[in-house]
């Protein structure tokens, strides 16, 4: 058996063991392309057939993102209450107040059952930072506005994921 060198302390990608989300466009699916793109397990509940702004019809989210469960309504404020329910915690992103009801929504859920929620304009350090008092194995729900909410919220949410896990010492 081979000795693994321990994990630095902000490890993010030792951390969560997953990451979940609802596929919206925006910063949902910008969690999901995160883990995709690190290898990390990913998955979350999505509205039933597969439904996002951006993919209407039947199979929707599904025909792309497999690991992704339909939740039994097409109500998005089911896969909502499901994600934050079968995860560890919850990052927001939020680049600025808009109106965004899904994303209030996913912010009271996580109030109401209890789960640790963190609501960031983009600060890669104060996630590592919060991931790393949060413990390891984690499930993350990535949620925040839609694309159509807050044009631009996929690319930064995408990108702060990536310096989050990118800031690890998995050698």
């Amino acid at each position: 058996m081979t000795h693994q060198p321990s994990p630095a302390p902000g490890d993010a990608r030792v951390r969560l063991a997953r990451i979940v989300s609802g596929g919206q466009s925006g910063a949902d699916r910008a969690g999901l392309d995160a883990a995709i793109a690190v290898g990390l397990e990913h998955g979350g509940w999505c509205p039933a057939g597969g439904w996002a702004e951006d993919r209407p019809e039947p199979p929707g989210l599904l025909r792309d993102y497999p690991g992704l469960r339909e939740a039994p309504s097409a109500r998005p404020a089911v896969r909502t209450g499901l994600n934050v329910r079968d995860s560890h915690a919850t990052l927001i992103v939020r680049a600025e107040p808009v109106a965004s009801p899904g994303t209030d929504l996913t912010a009271e859920v996580a109030e109401r059952l209890g789960r640790p929620c963190l609501v960031t304009p983009g600060d890669a350090r104060r996630v590592t930072s919060w991931l790393a008092c949060l413990g390891f194995g984690l499930t993350l729900n990535v949620a925040g506005p839609r694309e159509s909410e807050q044009p631009g919220i996929y690319a930064l949410t995408r990108a702060l994921l990536h310096d989050v896990l990118a800031d690890d010492d998995l050698s």
